[in-house]
């Protein structure tokens, strides 16, 4: 649960945000859970989204830093708010998965969203729409398009963050990765 304090110094009031605090988990996500499910990539786009692409369903801002989506067949196991790690995919020859080169922008993910009802078993990370990769042809293409399908991937639920009040949901992948090795080194004593 984050917190939102209005502090000021002298001669300089103004809000300040608190340190972000792992919440307890929803009662029916087991920690360290593992799933293995296909995972994807969009962008908050109206063609990949709705009609508010900036907003999730959760009501957090969509940030590609940080948010992910999961199908709606997972939202007893993967609910708001839950922290991922996503591991990737057993194999490399899983047909258009093309994991290895989006990794470095997937890091540590929140559910924050969901996905259209007729997926399964899916995570959809979001992507910035300039994450963009040359392509040996000289075309770019977009981090969401590059991933495509990658059936078999591991999925591992690693906290979980109280996101009812959307400025609860870490700004950047270093104030997630921070908020959960905190939490991790905190459970180990």
């Amino acid at each position: 649960m984050g917190l939102f304090l209005l502090a000021g110094t002298a001669g300089t009031p103004g809000p300040v945000r608190a340190p972000l605090v792992l919440a307890a988990p929803a009662p029916v996500v087991a920690p360290s859970a593992s799933y293995t499910l296909t995972l994807t990539g969009y962008n908050a786009v109206p063609e990949q989204t709705d009609d508010t692409p900036f907003v999730t369903a959760s009501g957090a801002y969509t940030n590609p830093e940080v948010v992910a989506a999961r199908s709606q067949d997972l939202r007893a196991e993967l609910p708001f708010g839950t922290i991922i790690a996503i591991d990737g995919p057993a194999s490399d020859n899983n047909g258009g998965c093309n994991y290895d080169s989006v990794s470095r922008h997937i890091g540590y993910r929140v559910i924050a969203d969901t996905m259209h009802i007729r997926m399964k078993r899916r995570v959809d990370v979001l992507f910035g729409v300039r994450d963009r990769y040359l392509l040996a042809s000289g075309r770019t293409m977009n981090a969401a398009s590059l991933l495509g399908a990658c059936p078999g991937t591991s999925v591992r639920v690693v906290g979980f963050v109280d996101i009812k009040n959307p400025a609860n949901l870490p700004k950047s992948q270093a104030e997630l990765a921070a908020l959960v090795e905190r939490s991790s080194s905190l459970a180990v004593k």
